[in-house]
């Protein structure tokens, strides 16, 4: 079909006859890239999420849009999105890959580029494996195997990673004891209010709540945009209450050998439980506890089936076990994960309000040489900035003093100027995830799961 104006109205014309036809749609989308609509082709295909919000090549296709845009918080967590489900093209990982690397984590989208490769050797780029080279070292072993052997693994080649897995089942985990705690985190006191009601005060009147019969643990889910600290949260969590601290990421659980994947998350539960008071925190938990409805294999289905076992303490008391988990999309998790006992709350981690962002550039700012800085009035110039996106601009305020030391040879300390210099540098991150997160927030929260998103919306 030719590129012109006039196919894109035919188009259209088509898609309004039949909206949730998606290879309609991702034609209609690609022709107006090409014609260099990229804004249009954005909304097309944001509309199409909003009507079908579980079809992966939607949302890689709204990634590669936004790769194009120069947005690649929203491309990155776009494709996190559709990347956990089994049906999600092999592009896909090559568009997370590109958005990877443009958001500096070379490693990353060295791992993913290798992955789009594997299920497509067409997607080869010299350009791009140029520019990952020093990424793309080669870390798999040929073995034999029998045609039987890996029924469950479709795209399975006869490599295996042996940098992170073996055949033993066993999953390394390094119990942190933090030494942060609320006072080092600014702002979220709404959400420290929660995590106080169901973790720290039973910690600290444990016999009140085992005479009502209440056990000490639980699950809570923290869900928001990127870099607006619920992994530093779930750190001060753990020094709040003297406690261990696991960090659980994929990496740590997922083994492609069968029963490997099951084995690692007992392992992490049980050395939880046995350094109970523990936190066991799992970051981008909607990887591990996707939709079971979106595999069609078996062995992904264990695995998600494993994981609410061990919640339930099925095998295990749990008590004493807090488990904490972040998710930047919570509407891909399974609604198991959300019964009672397991992340029965669930809370919304909103960027700072002005006062957080305030006490958090002063905490960035720490023992930098600093003059007399109106905090307030930064904070004022930064709205809907996340925490990731403040440090970038104390980051670049540093970064620029530093440059004016080299030509002077005298150093001088930040000013509010520097700041304020640095803050119309930075576009707040959070604004793409609000765009996307909108359409769950109207349009699937039938069960209220997202009241406290769709009010802070209505507050904006």
């Amino acid at each position: 079909m030719p590129t012109t104006p006039d196919s894109t109205l035919a188009l259209k014309a088509a898609l309004d006859v039949s909206p949730t036809n998606i290879p309609l749609r991702l034609l209609l989308a690609d022709t107006l890239l090409v014609l260099d609509r990229i804004d249009d082709a954005e909304k097309a295909l944001k509309d199409g999420v909003s009507r079908t919000p579980n079809d992966p090549r939607l949302s890689i296709g709204l990634a590669k849009v936004f790769l194009k845009q120069g947005k690649y918080a929203a491309g990155v967590m776009a494709c996190e999105g559709a990347l956990v489900r089994e049906d999600a093209p092999a592009e896909g990982h090559l568009v997370f890959s590109k958005l990877l690397l443009r958001s500096g984590e070379t490693e990353r989208a060295a791992e993913a580029y290798r992955r789009a490769v594997d299920l497509d050797g067409s997607l080869a780029e010299d350009e791009l494996a140029g520019q990952l080279a020093t990424h793309l070292k080669p870390n798999y072993e040929d073995i034999p195997y029998g045609d039987d052997d890996f029924d469950d693994f479709d795209d399975f080649d006869g490599r295996i990673p042996v940098s992170q897995f073996d055949q033993s089942g066993e999953s390394p985990a390094e119990i942190e004891r933090p030494k942060i705690n609320f006072s080092d985190v600014g702002g979220m006191e709404a959400v420290k209010e929660e995590i106080r009601l169901k973790i720290i005060y039973p910690l600290a009147h444990a016999d009140l709540y085992k005479a009502y019969g209440k056990a000490i643990g639980g699950g809570l889910l923290l869900y928001g945009p990127p870099g607006c600290g619920k992994t530093h949260l779930a750190r001060a969590t753990a020094g709040e209450v003297k406690a261990g601290f696991i960090v659980v990421g994929l990496h740590d659980v997922l083994n492609m050998w069968v029963g490997n994947s099951e084995k690692h998350l007992n392992k992490l539960f049980e050395q939880a439980r046995r350094n109970a008071p523990c936190v066991l925190f799992f970051d981008e938990v909607d990887a591990l506890a996707a939709s079971r409805a979106d595999f069609r294999h078996t062995n992904a289905r264990t695995v998600i089936n494993q994981f609410l076992s061990e919640l339930d303490g099925m095998t295990a008391s749990n008590d004493g076990v807090l488990v904490l988990a972040a998710t930047n999309a919570p509407w891909h998790m399974d609604s198991a994960f959300r019964r009672p006992g397991r992340f029965d709350r669930i809370s919304f981690v909103p960027p700072p309000d002005a006062p957080g962002r305030a006490a958090i550039l002063q905490l960035h700012v720490g023992s930098k040489p600093a003059g007399n800085i109106d905090f307030a009035q930064v904070a004022k110039a930064t709205a809907d900035h996340s925490g990731a996106d403040l440090k970038s601009v104390v980051d670049r305020a540093v970064e620029a003093k530093l440059q004016d030391a080299m030509k002077t040879g005298v150093p001088k300390p930040l000013e509010t100027k520097d700041l304020l210099a640095a803050a119309k540098t930075v576009k707040p991150s959070t604004r793409e995830w609000f765009s996307d997160a909108r359409n769950y927030a109207l349009y699937a929260n039938d069960g209220g799961q997202y009241d406290d998103l769709a009010t802070y919306l209505k507050m904006k």
